[in-house]
């Protein structure tokens, strides 16, 4: 989904009728041809067609959200219904916001409401009730449109995909809030939908956003500490979660642990079924001679699994629960068998027919591919020969054997999606895993649904409860924290590129297929291309990423790499440019260390990022006009004119800027004081020649012309983002670069580029791009060729606007 070889869109009747005309036409070859390639031929034509229906079913549904996304900053008046629970945070309140437009649709915005505003402050009277927006409540609200942006440099988050998948089609920034009365509503056009929410299903959905603030305000007033895993663990509303328990968990590998899965809906049916099942056998069992116990049960069971995925939201690992669940069910009642792995496959059909954008999200691959995982392990156990469990001991002996031995099996198995998604690892996933699961699983998740549904029936008991399983979390943190004492493990940045992953999933496929189809041995062909030198040679590529209003230049040829610049956020402990985007972009790369590292200057959004990684990141040598402070592995040289260094015969570095006089004074006019480099990549076209100007402006532009007359520039890097005092138009004028590029943020503040300097290119007739609309710039070697491209073209979510504009 996303990509744009294939333009064809069809609808889901459209798809359906064609997959019903296709299955008559299997059962029809399957009568006329004879040949043993039979199965062979209509699988295979199976599959190809299903991909291509797949693909035009996805472009519709992808192409229909894309019309209703914002695309500016405004201020603007809106209508909107809320029916969903927000989330608190210690900076601002997120709230989904049902937009009611005037041609009677709805879109989904997410509403911010900073907890300090005025408005915050008069409406939020304790601490347990921050509802600044209730429920079921219509409101006019004054506020800035922010339209979804992400960082479209590889590795990086994909905030924009991810609101996609969200159906999120702005954020809006509230700045005053108006109740609005039925009648007004009505006034304003928008009674067909208050007549909509008043049908059983909404209703229904309502009820339960209703029961999870009832829970979330009884859990806050609690006398526990562990209120925000408390309430994670039951219903993923992460309100009451602290940063510090948050980081814990995912250095230990157990985020996933925080999530709602198959078996939190399944520990929830099973209490009310079994209970229900107990009720019936103690006072009318004679029920079970008209209706058979497993036909009798399904349906309050069913029913329970759909309740448990509403109040969670229908996450995506609730949602395969409840198909699987639905499939089951429907096979018991006919009397039918389903192989298990069929029964996966055809949830995972059912649920992107439903909603195509699951496939984007990483919780549907994660889900999934564990599940597969699982499912090959029961086939192991039972390829075993049978062993007689007679004692509790031994029961106990074969339970750790499992534990042990999936915790392993799934750690090696979803460790390239890991990489996928997440590009780094924590190595003691396996050890804390295998205490947390059951301990989590078995003893803190059933109290918590014990005491959510006490909750409906004895408030004292349900406190009790609650209050009993913060001791029992307590009792996990402590086993977390001498684990912690003893190894002290962090998250570990692995530096993979999709080849890497490639071959890793085709090691570990062999590994985990059955006995006797292929040589276990053959994993080791995997590793080959792994060790070869010369297939890890790479072309000349050089990279101006996206990190927002800031510069980060990545450059690589054979087997050097270097940055130039980091980018950084106005606070990196807030977010972190370093961590959230430079990392895991030299993670995709294959790049675990630099040779150098030049900071053209220390300003925060030129250096931040790389003090927020220097002891992650190996860098041999970092240059500066100033000396920062370093890693201990890395050896420090101060730049100035007249340095020069060569990769290869093609491939030459020189220092233009500043003079060795100027470093004496390096705060004087700092920007101006900018380490100046340009690169020379000799026999490619048609761009040979590049000049990086850091944040320097007239005075160096000037100084440039005076030393360098003869200077040839294919590339122009815009000194100062292209603010109004660089690009000068005389120092334009003269070099008359091919291309310009500005690295800048998205709706910055400064205006960058400015005004000025795109009218001094367009009467130049100079062509520029900027970070902001293109994403991330690369230029890379392809024979004698450098291609030009942009990373917002790679996806239709990201497209902005052509290269040629």
């Amino acid at each position: 989904m996303g990509k744009s070889f294939l333009s064809v869109q069809l609808s889901g009747t459209a798809v359906l009728i064609v997959a019903l005309l296709w299955y008559l036409c299997c059962h029809k070859l399957k009568l006329i041809l004879n040949t043993p390639l039979r199965s062979l031929l209509i699988t295979g034509s199976s599959l190809l067609l299903g991909l291509f229906l797949g693909h035009a079913y996805a472009n519709l549904q992808l192409a229909e959200r894309l019309s209703k996304r914002e695309h500016a900053v405004s201020e603007k008046e809106i209508v909107v219904y809320i029916k969903e629970l927000n989330k608190l945070g210690d900076q601002n309140i997120q709230q989904a916001l049902h937009v009611l437009n005037p041609d009677g649709t709805t879109v989904k915005w997410m509403g911010f409401l900073p907890v300090s505003d005025p408005v915050t402050s008069s409406l939020v009277n304790d601490e347990t009730k921050q509802q600044t927006l209730e429920l079921e409540h219509y409101y006019l609200l004054q506020g800035q449109i922010r339209p979804n942006h992400s960082y479209a440099t590889p590795g990086a988050f994909d905030a924009e995909k991810w609101a996609l998948q969200q159906n999120v089609m702005a954020g809006f920034r509230i700045k005053s809030i108006q109740e609005l009365q039925p009648q007004q509503l009505y006034a304003l056009g928008h009674g067909k939908y208050l007549r909509q929410q008043q049908k059983l299903d909404q209703r229904f959905l309502l009820w339960v956003e209703q029961q999870r603030l009832a829970l979330r305000e009884f859990v806050a007033r609690q006398p526990v500490q562990q209120k925000g895993l408390l309430l994670a663990l039951l219903s993923g509303d992460e309100s009451f979660l602290d940063q510090a328990t948050e980081q814990k968990f995912q250095r230990f590998g157990m985020s996933h642990l925080l999530a709602i899965s198959g078996p939190h809906v399944l520990i929830f049916a099973f209490i009310v079924c079994g209970t229900l099942q107990y009720l019936i056998s103690r006072y009318t069992p004679q029920i079970y001679l008209k209706w058979p116990r497993q036909y009798f049960l399904s349906l309050p069971f069913l029913l329970c699994v759909l309740l448990y995925c509403a109040f969670v939201g229908f996450e995506i690992p609730a949602l395969r629960t409840l198909l699987i669940c639905v499939i089951v069910t429907f096979t018991l009642l006919l009397r039918q068998s389903v192989q298990p792995l069929k029964l996966l496959i055809l949830s995972a059909a059912l649920l992107l027919l439903f909603d195509s954008f699951s496939i984007l999200s990483a919780a549907f691959w994660l889900s999934y591919g564990a599940c597969f995982v699982l499912l090959r392990i029961y086939q192991t156990i039972q390829q075993q020969p049978h062993q007689t469990i007679q004692t509790a001991l031994q029961w106990l002996y074969f339970a750790m054997k499992v534990l042990v031995e999936s915790q392993w099996k799934i750690f090696l198995a979803l460790f390239p999606l890991m990489m996928l998604f997440f590009k780094q690892i924590a190595w003691i996933t396996p050890l804390s895993n295998l205490v947390a699961i059951p301990w989590i699983g078995l003893l803190i998740v059933p109290v918590d649904i014990l005491a959510a549904l006490l909750f409906f029936i004895s408030e004292p008991l349900s406190s009790l409860l609650f209050q009993l399983n913060d001791i029992f979390i307590h009792m996990l943190l402590a086993f977390l924290n001498l684990l912690d004492r003893l190894f002290a493990p962090q998250l570990i940045p692995v530096a993979m590129n999709v080849w890497m992953i490639a071959l890793c999933i085709l090691g570990l496929l062999i590994v985990f297929l059955p006995r006797g189809l292929v040589p276990k041995s053959w994993t080791a062909i995997a590793c080959v291309p792994l060790c070869i030198p010369q297939l890890n040679q790479h072309a000349f590529q050089l990279s101006v990423l996206d990190v927002g209003q800031g510069q980060a230049i990545f450059i690589r040829d054979g087997q050097h790499s270097m940055m130039i610049d980091m980018g950084g956020y106005y606070n990196e402990e807030k977010f972190s440019i370093g961590r959230q985007v430079i990392m895991p972009f030299l993670s995709v790369q294959g790049v675990g260390e630099l040779d150098r590292l030049i900071l053209t200057h220390l300003d925060q959004d030129h250096s931040g990022a790389y003090f927020s990684i220097k002891d992650q990141l190996n860098i041999k040598q970092v240059s500066s006009n100033q000396m920062p402070e370093t890693a201990a592995s890395s050896s420090f040289q101060f730049c100035y004119a007249g340095q020069q260094w060569q990769w290869s015969e093609t491939i030459n570095f020189k220092i233009l800027a500043p003079r060795q006089q100027q470093l004496n004074t390096p705060n004087f006019n700092k920007n101006d004081r900018s380490c100046v480099i340009y690169l020379q990549v000799k026999n490619a076209g048609p761009y040979q020649n590049f000049l990086l100007m850091g944040d320097a402006g007239w005075e160096t532009e000037y100084q440039l012309l005076q030393d360098y007359p003869e200077l040839q520039v294919d590339v122009l890097i815009l000194g100062h983002h292209g603010s109004q005092h660089s690009s000068a138009y005389q120092f334009l004028e003269v070099l008359r670069p091919k291309l310009t590029i500005a690295s800048a943020g998205k709706f910055n503040r400064y205006g960058h580029p400015s005004q000025l300097t795109q009218q001094r290119l367009k009467a130049l007739n100079i062509p520029l791009l900027t970070t902001a609309e293109q994403g991330s710039v690369h230029f890379q070697q392809q024979g004698s060729k450098l291609v030009l491209s942009a990373e917002r073209h790679g996806w239709q979510w990201l497209y902005r606007q052509p290269l040629s504009d």
